[in-house]
């Protein structure tokens, strides 16, 4: 893995295994997808969900911005800290990947790219 060992991650409490696991096929799919179709190219969270449009409804991820409106937040903090929980896990199924990826932070969010073999 190319992330960097020492690279932290946060679990990601206050949704079920059962949540957190369609979570993790959900943006593993996405990431596959990513890898495909754009392989040499860096993405972030922000780049697989479409952007920073907020359209979650009908996705795994819905049950993290319930999670924090559960807690009393207003819509705009439960997105952002729904956000940053959704981008904990990213890091955290990229760096269990079988494949691995190289990351940098740019423009404030985490970026990362997909080391492709050379015979690919």
């Amino acid at each position: 893995m190319t992330l960097i060992p020492t690279s932290k991650t946060r679990n990601v409490n206050g949704i079920s295994p059962i949540e957190l696991n369609d979570i993790f096929n959900f943006l593993q799919g996405a990431v596959y997808c990513w890898c495909k179709n754009r392989k040499y190219e860096w993405f972030s969270l922000r780049s697989l969900m479409g952007g920073d449009n907020f359209y979650w409804e009908t996705t795994p991820l819905m049950s993290l911005f319930d999670k924090h409106k559960a807690l009393g937040k207003t819509n705009d903090v439960a997105i952002k800290d729904a956000g940053k929980d959704c981008g904990w896990i990213l890091k955290s199924l990229l760096q269990n990947d079988s494949r691995d990826f190289e990351h940098k932070k740019e423009d404030l969010i985490r970026k990362y790219r997909w080391v492709a073999p050379s015979h690919e």
